[in-house]
């Protein structure tokens, strides 16, 4: 069955088509500038093989990139900037907080400058034949016959990509490559690429990184190894995967060969949550829920559409503060979320930072959110990227008996960070569903008033 298309936008308004297929710990394969067209992809044996192996072992995520294939196509900057922000939209569209990376030849400068500015994002980075600058005398050729005849770029590139001696496959794609960008936008792209620079950044990626790199492919400007030496040794931590043939599509040739060494580099990531510190059993957390308060209300009064937007502020300022405060996202359920933190003092700083942005937000907003926060401590049983047991339970329905704008916590909470700063106010032994004996809650004082 085809993946279902699904579109996100980004801060600087454009719509970006994207995919999912399968299930576990996402993988997101950005496209390569600017041949990038889903649905065609879908339709090609060979690729949709490629795109179902991948994620037989994960979350496959796949996107077209702006101004190319089901994306927007009137579109004026595509500098690397502007490419980051596509990659941006689809994973906040998700709601993927941490991922693995594959950045294939063209996207590659755009996958290292986003690893190198979003450490924290990125458990795995996977490289395709890449560059970090193209130079020398292949990037002038192939320049100077961009701004000529196109169709003869178009098939001179194909050839290039697949090996001159899979001419009808490379034909075929070259056919592929007219109908993912108009011959405007892929100038306008590729001018722009050639001027794509990343090398000084690359000190600065944190993330394992995999380079992969078949023997006899070239890229723009030197013998594709030694390029990929050189990265391999410039960027901490990278290893490098030197594989045999000449076509820069890694489904064309030994396609295993390319499987086996990136299941390998993501094995060890996937196996404890793409990077992520695993959970240990009966390990202490903190567990915080939010929840809109009258989101049901708001929905039939506002429809969908609108209801909807106001969601997605709830969950931007929702996810800045889990980020800000080294907070884990556990799952979101629509109108709230369900967080777990390690400290116990983190969460309380992360659940005042949310409310008093929800304030700031509210001041300006023709639909003000009331959001509910409770937050309860012990040690829930951890089990398939959830928590569950008792103090997730009890968490959950302090959230339920807090007012939009409050945060309430149980005195586990209060006792752990006594000494902190932190002013409660005691609200009395509360009868709480499913739990026999009242529970003792006390109302964290967030406003600079108090």
């Amino acid at each position: 069955m085809e993946p279902r298309i699904q579109y996100a936008k980004t801060a600087d308004g454009v719509s970006i088509a994207f995919w999912t297929l399968g299930q576990g710990m996402p993988l997101v394969q950005m496209p390569a500038l600017p041949w990038s067209h889903m649905q065609l992809e879908w339709q090609n044996p060979d690729q949709r093989r490629w795109y179902e192996r991948v994620a037989e072992k994960r979350k496959l995520v796949r996107y077209d990139g702006r101004g190319s294939g089901l994306s927007d196509r009137n579109v004026a900057d595509y500098s690397v900037d502007a490419h980051i922000l596509d990659l941006e939209a689809v994973v906040e569209r998700l709601g993927v907080q941490r991922f693995a990376l594959l950045g294939g030849f063209t996207g590659a400068p755009v996958a290292i400058a986003y690893a190198a500015r979003h450490p924290e994002a990125v458990s795995h980075l996977a490289l395709w034949c890449p560059w970090a600058r193209p130079r020398g005398a292949r990037a002038h050729a192939l320049q100077a016959l961009l701004e000529g005849d196109w169709e003869l770029f178009l098939e001179t590139v194909a050839n290039a990509a697949f090996g001159w001696w899979a001419a009808e496959q490379a034909h075929l794609h070259a056919g592929y490559m007219r109908e993912s960008v108009t011959a405007e936008a892929g100038r306008a792209i590729l001018s722009a690429l050639v001027q794509f620079d990343v090398a000084t950044v690359l000190t600065q990626v944190r993330s394992p990184t995999l380079i992969l790199h078949r023997r006899q492919t070239p890229t723009l400007g030197a013998e594709g190894a030694e390029v990929a030496k050189g990265l391999a040794s410039r960027i901490p931590d990278a290893r490098l995967a030197l594989l045999e043939g000449a076509s820069v599509a890694p489904w064309v040739g030994d396609e295993e060969a390319v499987l086996a060494a990136i299941d390998e580099f993501l094995g060890e990531g996937e196996k404890t949550g793409a990077g992520a510190e695993p959970p240990a059993a009966g390990a202490f957390r903190t567990v915080l829920f939010t929840d809109i308060e009258g989101s049901t209300a708001l929905t039939q009064r506002l429809g969908d559409a609108k209801a909807r937007a106001v969601l997605r502020e709830h969950e931007r300022i929702t996810r800045e503060a889990l980020k800000a405060h080294g907070g884990a996202e556990v799952k979101t359920m629509g109108d709230g979320f369900m967080a777990s933190f390690s400290s116990a003092t983190r969460a309380l700083e992360c659940a005042i930072a949310m409310q008093r942005a929800f304030a700031t937000h509210n001041e300006a907003a023709q639909e003000p959110m009331k959001v509910r926060v409770g937050l309860n401590a012990g040690e829930p049983i951890a089990e398939d990227e959830d928590l569950f047991g008792t103090a997730v339970i009890l968490a959950a329905r302090i959230a339920a008996k807090a007012e939009g704008g409050e945060i309430l916590a149980s005195d586990v909470v209060r006792q752990l960070v006594a000494g902190k700063g932190f002013l409660f106010s005691d609200r009395g032994d509360v009868a709480l569903r499913g739990f026999e004996d009242p529970v003792r809650l006390y109302e964290v004082r967030w406003r600079e008033s108090e």
